[in-house]
């Protein structure tokens, strides 16, 4: 199976679809009517993140990213994941970011 994602003309997903192997993105624009489709994976071996709705095409550097969730953070441009300032501390104590202190706190 193969995974092509719909892309905006904002390059925001729109929608995400899986086809037989073979098909390729002007299969796509064909047979769901118009639009550009670029491939993704589900592993993220392919534009190093799966594409989800809501998601960021980056044309330039060929990747799919989430929204930024936080202003503070800063986009890992080696993975394409969000980073936050500090890191999760990991302790398994459930924890949330909290924006206006820029710390993790124990939900």
């Amino acid at each position: 199976m193969s995974f092509f994602a719909k892309v905006n003309d904002d390059n925001i997903v729109e929608q995400v679809v899986i086809v037989e192997d073979g098909c390729d993105a002007d299969w796509c624009n064909n047979f769901f009517g118009g639009g550009t489709w670029v491939q993704t994976s589900e592993d993220g071996s392919i534009r190093k993140n799966y594409a989800g709705v809501g998601h960021i095409y980056d044309s330039v550097n060929d990747v799919f990213y989430e929204q930024k969730p936080f202003p503070s953070w800063s986009l890992d441009t080696d993975t394409y994941l969000w980073m936050p300032p500090v890191p999760h501390p990991n302790n398994g104590t459930p924890v949330s970011w909290d924006e206006s202190s820029k710390s993790w706190v124990a939900d």
